[in-house]
């Protein structure tokens, strides 16, 4: 989906820096230097996800631009070199995004931020607890501006029913008083069932006594606002506590993951087959573990090259989703996958792991000039009531036996094959 971004700005070389950070987030950028060219803009029938507006303009210079891009529903952030407490106040007054200061090059890696977090906020989730409605509904219009998914509850006991419906909810905003439960209870019962890398908590009162912040901290809160706060701190915060949340997810996904493949690595698929393993044992579930290693992989790193190799386990992966996607998979090392599956029986858990090695089988990869063709040797331990790194070691087993017995085939632990 392409996302068209108006940037306003008479300043060549800023609206030149501005394209180029609006291009890099894949937005569709158009631009307007003065007032009459983007009243030209808009109207025609394009739609515009976002806008960047300078306060002054040759034609506007006080702000007129603002407010006709705001008058055509488009979301702005204003840019201003203007630094007066006026003009300050005049654009928080009005619906924006933000307004970023022109003092230096941090300006457009700020601004930078902000539009990324437009395009990914509406996948966020944000819960506003606040007994006033009032007070509730100005938080949620200020998160509203910034495309997030909100939530509201008068209460802690509410918010926690709320908080269990809705799993992609990432951030709580609690007031402190409020009837039944308050913010600081309601902070320690969240605590108990989610981590600071799962969501984060923001504590807001209008208490007067210091006291309030060091309470909801030590509670479990990771920030908090005194009311009446300031929408650019409000801003401020909700952006970095979102920020460091996502730093620890990609933090997560870089110790679990697998860089060349996208599969879950070695220490994350043996934690996620325990688990799956203990489900499939709880309900009485036939489940299988399976080793696969591609058959004469050296041989196709030495003729074609290793990124050849890469490309060739890369390839591998697809089919691994593909054919085993509802599977616990994951690249344990080299060119040697695992796999842990379910199935109705063993005939037909044999039958999803030889359609994937059979598919492969007639391939023919492309890589550059050249047809690659691969295959796999796998080997099968079946219902093996044991833990999972026993269950591989008898498909290792297995898989030793499909190689000596031809490579491109399926062996089964205990079979006479095997």
């Amino acid at each position: 989906m392409v996302r068209n971004l108006l940037v306003v700005e008479d300043s060549k070389p800023i609206a030149s820096v501005i394209k180029q950070i609006g291009e890099a987030l894949n937005f569709n950028v158009v631009l307007a230097k003065t007032l009459s060219e983007v009243e030209a803009i808009l109207n025609t029938d394009q739609e515009f996800f976002a806008a960047t507006v300078d306060y002054a303009l040759p034609d506007a210079p006080d702000g007129e631009a603002i407010e006709l891009v705001l008058a055509n529903q488009i979301p702005s952030l204003v840019l201003t070199g203007k630094m007066d407490d006026k003009t300050r106040e005049r654009i928080l007054s009005l619906p924006v995004i933000d307004y970023i200061p022109k003092e230096n090059s941090q300006a457009f890696l700020y601004l930078k931020r902000i539009l990324h977090w437009q395009t990914t906020n509406s996948s966020i989730g944000v819960l506003v607890v606040d007994d006033s409605l009032s007070a509730r509904k100005h938080v949620t219009e200020l998160l509203k501006r910034r495309n997030f998914k909100t939530y509201g509850a008068t209460n802690g006991v509410e918010a926690l029913e709320v908080l269990a419906a809705n799993p992609h909810i990432k951030m709580v905003i609690t007031d402190l008083e409020m009837p039944e439960m308050d913010g600081i209870v309601l902070t320690n019962e969240i605590r108990k069932k989610y981590n600071r890398d799962q969501l984060s908590i923001i504590g807001i009162s209008g208490a007067t006594s210091g006291i309030h912040s060091a309470r909801f901290i030590k509670n479990g809160a990771d920030d908090f606002l005194r009311k009446p706060f300031c929408p650019e701190e409000f801003y401020c915060r909700i952006t970095q506590n979102i920020e460091s949340l996502s730093h620890i997810e990609q933090i997560k996904h870089a110790a679990n993951t697998d860089y060349l493949t996208e599969l879950p690595n070695r220490r994350a698929f043996f934690q996620q087959a325990q688990q799956f393993v203990a489900k499939c044992l709880k309900s009485d579930v036939p489940y299988c573990a399976a080793m696969i290693d591609l058959d004469h992989f050296k041989a196709i790193n030495d003729n074609y090259g290793h990124e050849a190799g890469d490309h060739i386990l890369k390839v591998v992966s697809l089919y691994m989703r593909k054919y085993l996607g509802n599977s616990v998979l994951g690249r344990l090392g080299g060119e040697e996958f695992a796999v842990v599956l379910a199935g109705v029986n063993e005939d037909q858990m044999y039958s999803k792991l030889d359609d994937f090695r059979r598919e492969l089988s007639i391939q023919q990869i492309p890589y550059e000039d050249n047809a690659i063709s691969i295959s796999v040797s796998i080997g099968v331990a079946m219902n093996v009531k044991s833990g999972v790194a026993e269950q591989l070691n008898l498909a290792d087993s297995a898989l030793y036996n499909a190689k000596e017995n031809g490579r491109n085939q399926v062996v089964i632990h205990g079979d006479d094959n095997d």
